[in-house]
């Protein structure tokens, strides 16, 4: 999928000397495409790595749980910051 993205930017970047719009539109996708995709990851790695812990250590649950949904919270920040940006950007072309 990638080898067939690579051309397209090529030609974005070429056509970006008269009109950087182009340019923008692909930075605002991928800032906010980026952003959530690394949130999804992140919280998909906190919830495996929350209950891989409540299984080895029971009595811990209720802190792994809190400190869990503190980070998840933590996260969705981070991705919400992203998707601000990318529609900022996009809000500019």
């Amino acid at each position: 999928m990638v080898h067939s993205i690579l051309p397209l930017i090529q030609a974005a970047t070429d056509a970006a000397g008269s009109n950087p719009k182009g340019l923008i539109a692909i930075g605002a996708g991928l800032s906010a495409g980026l952003g959530v995709i690394g949130a999804g990851i992140g919280i998909g790695r906190i919830g495996g790595q929350a209950v891989e812990g409540m299984a080895r250590q029971p009595e811990m649950g209720a802190r792994i749980q809190i400190a869990g949904i503190i980070f998840a919270g933590l996260i969705e920040a981070a991705a919400l910051f992203a998707v601000v940006i990318g529609f900022t950007m996009a809000g500019k072309i």
